[in-house]
């Protein structure tokens, strides 16, 4: 693969590129503020990768550490256009005030470029998200209606704006639990269902076909059954597109990411891991429902066991209890609390405990994420990569994977699984941390 990569042509970012992303509520909000306020100088993109992160290159006694959007090019953030659909009108300063996140002092500065992004209809079934109600919603007979009217929204909003590019993410809630069937097996038996109306296919798939059938990489922030269907993977490796997720990595599963690899890098064992939520956003209100929680747990309770690896280390992490808790609080509305007990032992069996009460702003942390995705998605489609992009699975609680191998989540191999993979893209050789070279001489 190295080989392949190193005789990569990457297109340049030439010209606009066009945002869009279905769900226009807190996530999405703050990272349009946000990059229209970086633009003006009035904030900086704390959280970014892309904007602020640099990026060895060759030996440490190279000294060679470029930026990130120096090694490899990416769109400028002065050529983003956004748009999307949500189930409420309300355009995205309306939208970015009653999800309470930023301060309307900011938001004030940025409100011009807010009130002109008004979303379009969007495609919804209660059924899906069950604890929403939206009356801006589009009409039609069956999926394949309303996958050929996110189509023409697409086309509409490309040349309404002169983009030459776009790219996709979703941004809206969580769905109900849904598992593969023989309706998402195959193009043919996705298309066909869809026809039919099948209940087994859902909102967010329907987005996903639209954006692989008009080339726009796709990345699903949700822990939603949707890009990671058989079907799609076939579609987005005829159309060429890339596709990644799901589930944007923020909280909890964040702390997880990093204090596992931890512990079990020292071999410490654990017993039991208890994690509870709390958040009173819109995100809060839909994990209400358990059916949406279901999906939401299924990612959240995976990171563990993969990090852990049980079956390698069974007198360690066998019997590891792990119990995951959402609750609805309106009160706390964006800033999540997340808190973990963490019962481990070590030398001899002797318990310890770990406490970890992470006061967090759930959507602070999704924006650096949206950003990225936009910027590394376009680069991938740029270079000529299609199908499932596991070197951005640092993003995502649930990496989407070959069915072949195993999903990694510990978060310091999937940070150099990206850098490497910029390193061999720009023609530099991938970094091993070997360190002999400077000792054996």
């Amino acid at each position: 693969m190295s080989d392949q990569l190193n005789n990569l042509k990457i297109n340049e970012p030439k010209g606009k590129l066009g945002v869009l992303m279905p769900g226009m509520g807190a996530v999405s909000t703050t990272f349009i503020a946000g990059v229209l306020a970086i633009r003006k100088g009035i904030a900086k993109p704390f959280g970014s990768l892309t904007q602020m992160q640099h990026i060895r290159l060759g030996r440490r006694d190279e000294n060679r550490n470029p930026l990130i959007k120096e090694l490899i090019p990416l769109a400028e953030l002065d050529d983003l256009y956004f748009g999307g659909w949500d189930i409420f009108e309300d355009n995205a300063y309306q939208a970015a005030l009653k999800a309470g996140v930023l301060e309307k002092g900011l938001l004030d500065q940025v409100k011009d470029e807010l009130e002109k992004i008004k979303p379009m209809k969007a495609v919804f079934n209660k059924k899906y998200v069950k604890k929403l109600d939206g009356t801006y919603v589009k009409k039609a007979a069956n999926w394949y209606e309303y996958y050929e009217m996110v189509r023409e929204d697409i086309r509409n909003f490309k040349k309404e704006n002169g983009l030459d590019r776009m790219v996709m993410i979703w941004t809206g809630s969580t769905e109900v639990f849904m598992k593969e069937s023989p309706v998402h097996a195959t193009k043919a038996s996705f298309e066909k269902a869809m026809k039919e109306n099948h209940p087994d296919i859902a909102p967010s798939m329907v987005y996903a076909w639209a954006a692989i059938a008009e080339g726009l990489p796709y990345a699903n922030g949700a822990p939603n059954l949707t890009a990671d269907i058989p079907a799609m993977l076939e579609f987005a490796k005829e159309m060429g597109v890339p596709l990644a997720g799901k589930d944007f990595k923020t909280g909890q599963t964040l702390m997880k990411t990093i204090v596992a690899p931890g512990l079990k890098a020292r071999m410490l064992g654990v017993e039991g891991w208890f994690s509870t939520n709390i958040l009173g956003n819109r995100d809060g209100e839909v994990l209400d429902d358990p059916e949406s929680f279901k999906t939401k747990e299924e990612s959240k309770l995976s990171v563990l066991d993969q990090i852990l690896q049980p079956n390698l280390y069974p007198e360690l992490y066998e019997n590891l209890y792990h119990k995951v808790r959402i609750n609805y609080y309106p009160p706390r509305r964006d800033n999540k609390e997340g808190w973990d007990n963490i019962d481990i032992f070590g030398w001899l069996g002797y318990p310890m405990q770990i406490k970890i009460d992470f006061l967090c702003r759930d959507s602070i942390l999704a924006a650096p994420i949206v950003l990225d995705l936009v910027l590394f998605m376009d680069l991938a489609k740029r270079s000529g990569f299609h199908g499932i992009q596991e070197w951005l699975s640092f993003y995502f609680k649930s990496p989407v994977h070959a069915p072949n191998v195993y999903p990694e989540h510990d978060l310091f191999i999937q940070l150099m699984k990206l850098k490497n993979t910029l390193r061999v893209m720009a023609g530099e050789k991938e970094i091993t941390h070997l360190g002999l070279e400077y000792y054996m001489k």
